[in-house]
């Protein structure tokens, strides 16, 4: 089951003016006012994370100020060796790698993405579990977070050129601009920040090398130390959700991403009961879900945002895949 690590529980709680205990509970001036699941690793099952946001959500009088509070609170530190290596790493560029590769050590909630191919470079967060009306939430606090400890890390150097969210805004945006300090658009296709090229070759205050190549030799036998195949279905499924908009892609095209042939990647999938074919279907389900439930874009995009060329071949492909075609299924996510 997915799960997220403590920290980020308990500093949404305190960023709302709650405690919560190391045994799982949510305190207030009154009394208990909640109960959290633990689990014994110091982590917590999605399912009560995101009905931990949603119930605080509820009780905070103010969404976005929640928002932009959580992200001032949350600190690098708080996501232990993990924390200290993005704090060390030489440059923004190495920062955000290290987020790429090693972020699912404290969630495998959310996955990360740097894409640096034109003069914009797109720093992404993309969902790993299942629709969640919380997610909006949880997305604008992550990216919040990065780009208020990102700009502490290397100082008013660092320019954004823009934030995008799926969602549509729930709040006024002229406060998310303000706290961003770049433009802020919402129902766009990522949840992403965006910021010029050169700006990933800006030194850290705190960079060193040594001790970054220290930290991340840790965070590598941490990532050797999880279960067999998580680590490559989850960048497989990663790449092909960045990749769908440009066309299906070839196994062969992925596999040379991912740094091994075609065959290893067929090999390597059948090991885990699965094909080439399983992950590109769970991967347009994934993103097509996504997207029909926090996202403004009609269902045409959507079609083309997933690989497919044609409105009624998507239309007809998710019906098969989830037993309602794209138009209900958004009714439906959208009252839940």
């Amino acid at each position: 089951m997915p799960s997220v690590i403590a920290s980020f529980a308990h500093t949404m709680a305190a960023t709302a003016g709650l405690t919560m205990t190391t045994d799982g509970k949510l305190l207030a001036s009154d009394g208990t006012v909640r109960y959290v699941v633990h689990t014994e690793d110091g982590r917590i099952p999605d399912t009560a994370h995101f009905e931990l946001l949603d119930w605080i959500r509820s009780w905070y009088p103010d969404e976005a100020g929640l928002v932009f509070a959580y992200a001032q609170k949350i600190k690098a530190d708080d996501l232990g060796v993990l924390g200290l290596a993005l704090k060390t790493a030489p440059t923004l560029r190495n920062t955000l790698q290290l987020i790429e590769r090693y972020f699912r050590l404290v969630t495998d909630t959310a996955v990360y993405c740097l894409e640096e191919d034109g003069p914009l470079a797109v720093f992404s967060i993309a969902g790993q579990t299942s629709p969640q009306p919380i997610l909006h939430l949880r997305n604008e606090c992550a990216l919040a977070g990065f780009a208020h400890n990102l700009a502490s890390q290397i100082g008013p150097c660092l320019q954004i050129e823009a934030v995008t969210f799926r969602h549509p805004c729930r709040g006024e945006a002229e406060r998310y601009e303000a706290f961003f300090g770049c433009p802020v658009r919402f129902g766009a296709a990522q949840d992403a920040i965006v910021m010029p090229r050169p700006m990933l070759d800006l030194p850290n205050r705190l960079g060193d090398q040594g001790v970054c190549t220290f930290l991340t030799d840790h965070l590598k036998t941490e990532i050797d130390a999880l279960p067999a195949g998580s680590a490559l279905t989850r960048d497989l499924l990663n790449r092909l959700s960045k990749t769908l908009s440009s066309g299906v892609p070839s196994a062969a095209a992925i596999a040379r991403d991912l740094g091994m042939s075609e065959r290893t990647l067929y090999r390597r999938l059948a090991e885990e009961g699965l094909t080439y074919r399983d992950m590109l279907r769970e991967a347009q389900t994934k993103l097509a879900r996504e997207l029909l439930a926090s996202s403004s874009c009609s269902i045409a995009e959507i079609a083309f945002l997933t690989g497919f060329s044609e409105q009624s071949t998507f239309t007809r492909a998710f019906k098969r895949w989830v037993g309602q075609p794209p138009a209900q299924f958004r009714q439906q996510a959208a009252i839940a």
